[in-house]
Protein backbone atom coordinates (compact mmCIF):
# COMPACT_ATOMS: atom_id res chain seq x y z
CA UNK A 1 0.00 0.00 0.00
CA UNK A 2 1.13 3.16 -0.62
CA UNK A 3 -0.27 6.31 0.89
CA UNK A 4 0.23 10.27 0.22
CA UNK A 5 0.40 11.39 4.42
CA UNK A 6 3.74 13.09 3.13
CA UNK A 7 2.53 14.39 0.24
CA UNK A 8 -0.54 15.96 1.84
CA UNK A 9 0.80 16.45 5.02
CA UNK A 10 3.54 19.01 3.71
CA UNK A 11 0.85 21.31 1.80
CA UNK A 12 -1.01 21.44 5.05
CA UNK A 13 2.12 22.47 6.50
CA UNK A 14 2.45 20.15 9.98
CA UNK A 15 4.86 17.91 11.63
CA UNK A 16 4.19 14.37 12.13
CA UNK A 17 4.27 14.65 15.55
CA UNK A 18 1.18 17.33 14.88
CA UNK A 19 -0.69 14.80 12.85
CA UNK A 20 -0.11 11.96 14.77
CA UNK A 21 -1.48 14.52 18.21
CA UNK A 22 -4.62 15.19 15.86
CA UNK A 23 -5.28 11.59 15.35
CA UNK A 24 -4.13 10.38 18.68
CA UNK A 25 -1.37 8.36 17.58
CA UNK A 26 2.63 8.16 18.24
CA UNK A 27 4.38 10.00 15.90
CA UNK A 28 6.08 6.27 15.01
CA UNK A 29 2.74 5.64 13.71
CA UNK A 30 3.08 8.25 10.99
CA UNK A 31 6.41 7.49 10.25
CA UNK A 32 5.68 3.55 9.29
CA UNK A 33 2.21 4.67 7.91
CA UNK A 34 4.24 7.30 5.13
CA UNK A 35 6.60 4.38 4.35
CA UNK A 36 3.37 2.11 3.91
CA UNK A 37 4.78 -0.41 6.62
CA UNK A 38 1.44 0.14 8.87
CA UNK A 39 -1.66 -1.12 7.70
CA UNK A 40 -4.25 1.25 9.17
CA UNK A 41 -7.87 0.36 11.15
CA UNK A 42 -10.13 2.25 9.37
CA UNK A 43 -11.35 4.64 12.03
CA UNK A 44 -7.57 5.83 11.97
CA UNK A 45 -7.42 5.78 8.09
CA UNK A 46 -10.48 7.76 8.43
CA UNK A 47 -9.33 9.88 11.40
CA UNK A 48 -5.61 10.47 9.09
CA UNK A 49 -8.15 11.49 5.47
CA UNK A 50 -10.21 13.81 7.35
CA UNK A 51 -7.01 15.52 9.18
CA UNK A 52 -5.69 15.96 6.21
CA UNK A 53 -8.62 16.74 4.13
CA UNK A 54 -9.38 14.21 2.03
CA UNK A 55 -10.40 11.10 1.73
CA UNK A 56 -9.23 7.92 2.40
CA UNK A 57 -9.65 6.58 -1.22
CA UNK A 58 -7.03 10.11 -1.83
CA UNK A 59 -4.64 9.39 0.98
CA UNK A 60 -4.23 5.19 0.94
CA UNK A 61 -3.43 3.83 -3.16
CA UNK A 62 -4.11 0.06 -2.55
CA UNK A 63 -2.78 -2.03 -5.38
CA UNK A 64 -4.15 -5.09 -6.57
CA UNK A 65 -1.75 -7.42 -4.89
CA UNK A 66 -2.61 -5.43 -1.47
CA UNK A 67 -6.18 -6.59 -1.88
CA UNK A 68 -5.29 -10.12 -2.65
Amino acid sequence: MKTRIRELRAKMGITQEELAQQVGVRRETIVFLEKGKYNPSLKLAYKVARTLGSTIEEVFIFEEEDLA
